[in-house]
């Protein structure tokens, strides 16, 4: 397949559900930031629903889904919640279904331990390694400085209280859902063990944030780990799924749109972060903090709204060729690592 081909070209309205195919069925809610929305699938298993995702705490999504359960999903109960990863704007609410209604949360183990630790983690203000990890990385020096008296990002503010106890997904492994078998797989670079979905019974593949259209997936690396190189994870992962990918796939990511042409998509990710490296190489010719070399990263210039996102995705790919031993990196007196090709 040469295009990418999208069944649906408008996404269901608010508080609006979507059949994709028989039993199972498609639902947006919003989120507080530029990517503004995050798909959630819905199964019907018979005498009740599977949830693949949640959304994001907030009582906006909370009051959607009042809506939904007192409207198209009346009448049933919801049974099951599975977390594709464990990224706040996926598993927000997952506690809520299982405390209001005895839901089942199922989870790879990675995803459910890491979500309920970092719900855990209630933090008021950054740690001095955590401020120490942004100067390394080449933070511009406003944000720094805010980041050294602002509250942090807490898992808490967004996720409902992960509950204690769920039922683990692997690799390999299999589940029913809306009346087929989905074979479960699992890979790693946007979040660890994240849950990818293939029927065995059509064409559907329920992708999580692995395999979005249109846009890629932030790939980062966060305080907790400094040295990762979720890059090459996930250009590993892009690969592998590669075997199982056919040209009739109705790929249903956890953004943007439903799509066919998953082949294609999974070769237009692996092109797009080899010619990010690539520019990052002619960058590197001189020593350059994470921070400076985001335009050469992204091919444009980084707003503060994404600035985040974007400093942690520039240095996933400065670690990605530190890792390779294709770059060093030295403390400059600001204490900033630059990065310089060998």
């Amino acid at each position: 397949m040469k295009t990418i081909r999208y069944p649906w070209e408008t996404p269901p309205e608010n508080g609006a559900m979507t059949e994709i195919a028989k039993s199972v069925y498609w639902l947006r809610l919003p989120l507080p930031m530029k990517l503004d929305h995050v798909n959630i699938y819905v199964l019907d298993d018979g005498d009740g629903w599977t949830l693949i995702d949640t959304g994001m705490k907030s009582r906006k999504v909370l009051g959607m889904w009042q809506h939904l359960l007192e409207g198209p999903l009346g009448g049933k109960p919801v049974k099951r919640v599975v977390a594709t990863h464990h990224h706040p704007d996926h598993i927000g609410l997952h506690g809520w279904f299982v405390e209001e209604f005895g839901a089942e949360y199922i989870s790879t183990q990675v995803a459910y331990l890491t979500a309920r630790m970092l719900t855990l983690d209630v933090q008021d203000s950054y740690t001095p390694s955590q401020i120490d990890f942004y100067r390394r990385a080449g933070m511009r020096a406003d944000l720094l400085a805010a980041r050294e008296t602002d509250r942090p990002f807490n898992f808490s503010d967004m996720v409902y209280p992960i509950p204690v106890g769920f039922t683990r997904i692997q690799e390999g492994g299999v589940i029913e859902m809306g009346g087929r078998t989905w074979d479960i797989r699992v890979d790693h670079g946007h979040a660890p063990d994240h849950a990818s979905f293939w029927s065995r019974d059509d064409n559907l593949v329920l992708s999580g944030d692995q395999i979005i259209p249109s846009i890629s997936s932030n790939i980062g690396v966060y305080p907790t780990e400094p040295d990762a190189n979720p890059l090459a994870e996930w250009m590993q992962s892009c690969s592998r799924l590669k075997a199982f990918a056919r040209a009739d796939h109705l790929v249903l990511p956890g953004h943007k749109l439903p799509f066919i042409g998953m082949q294609l998509r999974l070769k237009q990710l692996l092109e797009n972060h080899y010619g990010a490296l690539d520019r990052l190489r002619l960058d590197l010719k001189a020593p350059k903090t994470a921070g400076e070399v985001m335009f050469a990263v992204f091919k444009r210039n980084i707003g503060d709204g994404e600035y985040s996102l974007g400093l942690v995705e520039a240095l996933a790919h400065c670690n990605y060729l530190w890792h390779a031993g294709e770059v060093s990196r030295t403390l400059d007196r600001d204490g900033a690592y630059r990065w310089k090709l060998k």
